[in-house]
């Protein structure tokens, strides 16, 4: 017998499944239009401390000091500005760029208090993983740290660097985390022991949950469920805009039906159209 490789409908990475949840529109405005976005100051910082944690890690354990973590921050901001100079444009000055990395600084100093660096080694780091479901829909993202013990069991870490959210958003702070664990469980076959979300914004805190494979039955009919309702959306046209407390934040008010503004025209249907259009909505970016 000969295997073939599963036919992909489409693809789905956490953010984008995330965005889709929060409102359809701003999905199609990232995905499907790919509208530009500018630069935020917090993703941007979130950026740099991921990057400085990464690489803390090359270090011996014994060296892997707050020292150590503040010498590497400059350097990860330095590398970011010499791949995108137009990033200094999102302050007004040097004093508010100063201020910027200090804030990186205080929630670098913040990890050494949630976990101990140097009696750590994670076994990957920044790690791409991709799984298939039944159905033809691929599943992605990058888990910035797993770890694994002696006796086997895998721990899933995510660094986050706003405030922990209240018990009302755990649930949704925690989808993200059990995406990654359906995808390892369907590439591993072992469910990961624990998730683990290290909260750098606000005093920092560390949600844990131990998922069980009920937990990622339920999280993959949720995604899979979800890429209906944006197949949906792709064939019919329809997008809707839900209006919450993250609309302060989106740069496409202006083109949103919730703020007055009109979404430019989905393109005219032509023979083919839908396949062409799942293809281009599989490319989401990480």
């Amino acid at each position: 017998m000969t295997l073939t490789e599963p036919v992909i409908i489409g693809a789905l990475s956490p953010s984008r499944a995330g965005d889709f949840m929060t409102c359809p529109l701003l999905y199609r405005f990232r995905v499907v239009d790919q509208l530009p976005e500018k630069p935020s100051q917090a993703a941007v910082r979130g950026t740099v401390v991921h990057a400085v944690l990464e690489r803390l890690y090359d270090l011996p354990a014994p060296e892997r000091s707050v020292r150590a973590a503040l010498e590497l921050l400059e350097p990860q901001w330095r590398r970011l500005l010499e791949e995108d100079p137009q990033l200094a444009e999102m302050f007004a000055g040097p004093e508010e760029q100063a201020a910027w990395l200090s804030q990186a600084r205080e929630m670098l100093e913040r990890y050494f208090t949630l976990e101990d660096p140097t009696r750590l080694e994670p076994a990957e780091r920044e790690l791409y993983v991709e799984a298939v479901l039944d159905g033809g829909l691929m599943l992605r993202g990058y888990v910035d740290r797993l770890d694994v013990a002696p006796t086997g069991e895998v721990r899933v870490v995510d660094y986050k660097t706003g405030s922990a959210p209240g018990p009302d958003f755990e649930a949704k702070a925690l989808f993200q985390m059990k995406f990654y664990a359906l995808v390892l469980w369907r590439l591993r076959r072992e469910v990961p022991r624990l998730l683990q979300l290290v909260y750098l914004g606000g005093r920092g805190e560390v949600l844990r949950y131990a998922p069980d494979e009920a937990d990622l039955l339920a999280t993959e009919r949720k995604v899979k469920a979800l890429w209906q309702a944006i197949e949906r959306a792709l064939d019919t046209g329809e997008w809707r805009a839900r209006r919450s407390r993250l609309c302060d934040w989106c740069d496409h008010q202006a083109l949103c039906p919730e703020f007055g503004g009109s979404p430019p025209p989905v393109p005219d249907r032509q023979p083919g159209d839908t396949v062409r259009r799942r293809r281009r909505a599989a490319t989401d970016e990480l």
